[in-house]
Formats: structure tokens, C-alpha cells, sequence
């Protein structure tokens, strides 16, 4: 018997996307430290890249070892630190804490679709260093003033059972018909979530429109930032109805520059991965949503999400920036042949 079993399909594909990722954050990584003027923020900016680097190492090994060839990914070419700054007022932390969740995600699908024992512990330990950072990265906010928290909301005194199905149409039985209930916590930690993962999004795309080289790819990242201006108003209509404040964060602004820190190519693998991630967390935020008015806009949100998604896809292939990840053998192919 081999001392260690060949790695499956999920594991290269699960292997794959991650050092497409982890390369993307290290490069991005690479800027924010070099622009960092805050030294707290240089530091958790600067042990998050340290400790990131050598998981990028062990999965070419991996590769290595099996035979596979090393991907792409993003290299040197795709960041260039020698421009001006193209955010201010703390939004490399705030992008890092946006990046942070997404991993903690991405590592606990992967973490459930790989066997050999050297890939479980590698993304246990990728899980465990990225939500430590995430905390990092949230106290730092929370210290300089920078992180809006979600609405308070006064505590339960008894314990209550739904007993009207108007409950899951979103409607009040105990005023005029069509008046709709008050959102519970749940809904409005979901919709709170959206509001906040989309602002951090559109702060970040509109520096990438600003910096953009291709026109067509400056027309996309502009699409986006409307995207995300139109899901963050009717998140915020949705508080508004009952009375609820809209937390917004202070900071984390796009400068005047026009200068790109990021190749083309790397501005749209990151806006596709948001994209992902915004589609994964209006799926749960339907299903753990019982108001169906909500599940109907998060509907919308994902269609129009997925649209826009796809019409990068296409941008990407057309500029040869799309890498492949590994194919099944073509048996059908061989067949013929």
C-alpha cells in the first residue's frame, strides 16, 4: 500500500480554487501592506501574508508530488506597488475582513469534500488562521470606529410559538390586511449582513472602475457599483419599513487615482469570487428567512447577481484570463478516437 493515497477529483478541484485564491489575497496583500499608514493594520496585514505564504507552498508540493502541473494563479505581474493610494480610511482592513469570510466559508465546504489526512489537517489550519484574522481584523475596526454593528434590539421576556401561517407570508394578523409583520432577529441579521458586505463591495469596485485599463472592463466594475447600490436600497427600505436603523460604516473610500495597483485580469477574479459569495449568502439568507417577501427579493438578487457574474465569465474568457481547472478525462474523446 501507497504511504498516502492519490488525491481524488474534489481534492485537486478543492486544491485548485484555493491557491487561486490564496495567490489573489497574497498579491492584494502585497499593495495594502506597502500603502498601509496605520502600523496596527500593517502588522495584521503583514502575519496574515507570513502566515498564508507557506499553505501556497504546500499545495504546489501536492501538486508536485502528484504529478499535476502548478496553476497560474496570480504572480508579480498582477500587482504593482509603486502607485498612489487607491483607498483611504481604512478599507484595507475592511476589504481583508471581507476576504477573511469568505475563506472561513470556502475552507468549511473544502474541509468536507476532501479524505487524505494531510489535506484535512491543511485546511483545518487555514480555517483556524483565518478566523483568528477575522477577529483581528473586527476589533481593529470596532476600535478605530469603523465597523457599524447591527441594530440592538430589546431582549425576549417569554418564549412565543407562531400561531398564524400569515407568519410565513409576512403579514401582521393583527392589523389592516396587507400590513406585514415586524422582521424577527434572524431576518434582520441576514439583511444586515447584505447591507454591510455590500458596501464594502461597492467601495471596492468603484476604485477598480477608476483604475480599470480596458474600457469594457470599467464599464463592468460601473454595472457593479450600480448593482450594489440598488441591493444595498432595498435592503435599507426593508429596515426603514419598521423602524429600524441603518447601521453604515465611516471610511473605506476610494481616492482620486486613476492608476491601477492590479492587473486587469486579478480586479476581475476578485469581483467574480464577491459574486459567489454574495449568491451564497442570499441562498441562506432565504432559507433562514420566513417572511416569503424577503425570499422574493433575495430571488431577484441572485438572478440579477448570476447575470452579471456570467457577463464577467464572458469578459474573462475573451481576454484569455479565465484559467481552466483540471477536466475529467473526455472518455467519449477517446472513444471515437
Amino acid at each position: 500500500m501507497p504511504e498516502k493515497p492519490a488525491i481524488t477529483s474534489s481534492e485537486l478541484g478543492v486544491l485548485w480554487l484555493t491557491y487561486q485564491e490564496k495567490t489573489m489575497i497574497l498579491r492584494m496583500l502585497e499593495y495594502f501592506i506597502e500603502k498601509a499608514d496605520d502600523e496596527k493594520a500593517k502588522k495584521i496585514m503583514t502575519d496574515v501574508y507570513h502566515e498564508i505564504t507557506p499553505y501556497v507552498e504546500k499545495i504546489k508540493g501536492i501538486f508536485q508530488n502528484e504529478g499535476a502541473v502548478i496553476p497560474v494563479g496570480f504572480t508579480s505581474k498582477d500587482v504593482n506597488k509603486d502607485v498612489p493610494k487607491l483607498y483611504d480610511n481604512g478599507f484595507d482592513i475592511m476589504f481583508v475582513r471581507l476576504l477573511k469570510e469568505i475563506s472561513m466559508g470556502l475552507h468549511t465546504l473544502n474541509i468536507n469534500m476532501v479524505y487524505r489526512e494531510d489535506i484535512v489537517l491543511l485546511f483545518k489550519d487555514l480555517t483556524a488562521i483565518t478566523q483568528a484574522f477575522y477577529n483581528s481584523c473586527t476589533q481593529y475596526l470596532i476600535e478605530k470606529g469603523m465597523l457599524a454593528r447591527s441594530p440592538y434590539v430589546s431582549m425576549p421576556d417569554s418564549v412565543e410559538f407562531v400561531k398564524e401561517t400569515n407568519y410565513l407570508a409576512g403579514l401582521n394578523p393583527f392589523t389592516k390586511i396587507g400590513s406585514k409583520r415586524t422582521l424577527n432577529t434572524i431576518e434582520v441579521a441576514y439583511i444586515f449582513h447584505g447591507i454591510e458586505s455590500n458596501v464594502t463591495g461597492l467601495q471596492m469596485i468603484t476604485g477598480f472602475a477608476q483604475c480599470a485599463n480596458k474600457s469594457e472592463v470599467k464599464n463592468f466594475f460601473t454595472k457593479g457599483a450600480e448593482l450594489s447600490k440598488s441591493i444595498i436600497k432595498e435592503l435599507s427600505e426593508t429596515f426603514l419599513e419598521d423602524g429600524i436603523q441603518i447601521p453604515s460604516p465611516s471610511g473605506g473610500n476610494a481616492t482620486r487615482s486613476t492608476v491601477p495597483p492590479f492587473s486587469d485580469k486579478l480586479m476581475m477574479y476578485c469581483t467574480s469570487m464577491f459574486c459567489s459569495f454574495s449568491m451564497g449568502g442570499n441562498a441562506v439568507g432565504t432559507a433562514f428567512s420566513l417572511r416569503n417577501d424577503l425570499a422574493a427579493k433575495n430571488a431577484v438578487f441572485t438572478k440579477d447577481i448570476f447575470e452579471y457574474a456570467h457577463e464577467g465569465a464572458k469578459i474573462m474568457i475573451e481576454n484569455g484570463w479565465m484559467e481552466e481547472p483540471p477536466q475529467m478525462v473526455e472518455r467519449k474523446a477517446i472513444i471515437k478516437k
